[in-house]
């Protein structure tokens, strides 16, 4: 019996992404998923000046078409990459946590990789050691299923090719997922809701759901062990 989460990689993901991943047994993060724009896997927003704001990777022009895993970095990486850390030192660099906080970001970035997956993985797998999540993290591509599949059928496919019991989704899966699909295959399917709570940014309005970064610089270790594991409802 075991419980799972599928995920793209996130650059610097908001905490209700850690939060899943400390609530499996196994979280698969995937590579061989095609890349999307808009979505968060090369970019997330922090705090600057009270307004939320972007910090993200350039990558390589390259196919519309092309999975996470066959995209690259851009050449202009290492002066991006120089930018993002003076703008997170910027905003941060008078918060309670920063100096125990910054070098894990840096470390992050200073990743040398140019692949945008394996570039991400590093990333995920750094911050999962800060945060002190025991769960182990897979790759989609080395699950032994047919890649052809697509949305819900890959996902249970997953599944059961790792004979797991249950799969557990961010909330915003609730239009994509049908509970009665998972049953008819032996699986419980359950949503995570990230509870509202919120922390002193600066004596600011506070803004929810920003990267973890954010959550890192205001808050220690023990106070974000606590929104780890207590901050969510299971649906």
């Amino acid at each position: 019996m075991s419980k799972i989460a599928i995920m793209q990689p996130y650059l610097f993901p908001y905490i209700g992404y850690f939060q899943l991943m400390n609530a499996v047994d196994e979280f698969i993060v995937y590579d061989n998923l095609q890349y999307t724009k808009k979505g968060w896997i090369n970019r997330n927003r922090i705090l600057v000046n009270g307004k939320d704001e972007y910090i993200s990777i350039p990558l390589k022009k390259d196919s519309d078409f092309l999975n996470i895993k066959e995209r690259s970095l851009a050449d202009s990486w290492p002066n991006d990459r120089k930018k993002n850390l003076k703008k997170i030192t910027e905003s941060y660099r008078k918060a309670p946590f920063f100096h125990e906080a910054f070098p894990i970001i840096e470390k992050c970035l200073i990743f040398e990789e140019k692949n945008l997956f394996d570039f991400i993985f590093n990333s995920l797998k750094t911050l999962q050691d800060f945060l002190n999540i025991k769960t182990p993290l897979s790759i989609s591509s080395t699950i032994n299923i047919d890649h052809s599949l697509k949305a819900e059928n890959k996902v249970i496919a997953i599944c059961k090719s790792l004979k797991a019991s249950e799969y557990l989704n961010p909330i915003g899966g609730t239009e994509l997922y049908n509970k009665e699909n998972f049953e008819k295959e032996g699986l419980k399917l359950n949503f995570l809701k990230t509870n509202n709570f919120e922390y002193n940014q600066y004596e600011n309005t506070f803004i929810p759901f920003l990267s973890i970064i954010d959550v890192m610089m205001f808050n220690d270790r023990t106070k974000i062990k606590e929104y780890l594991n207590a901050n969510y409802s299971i649906l």
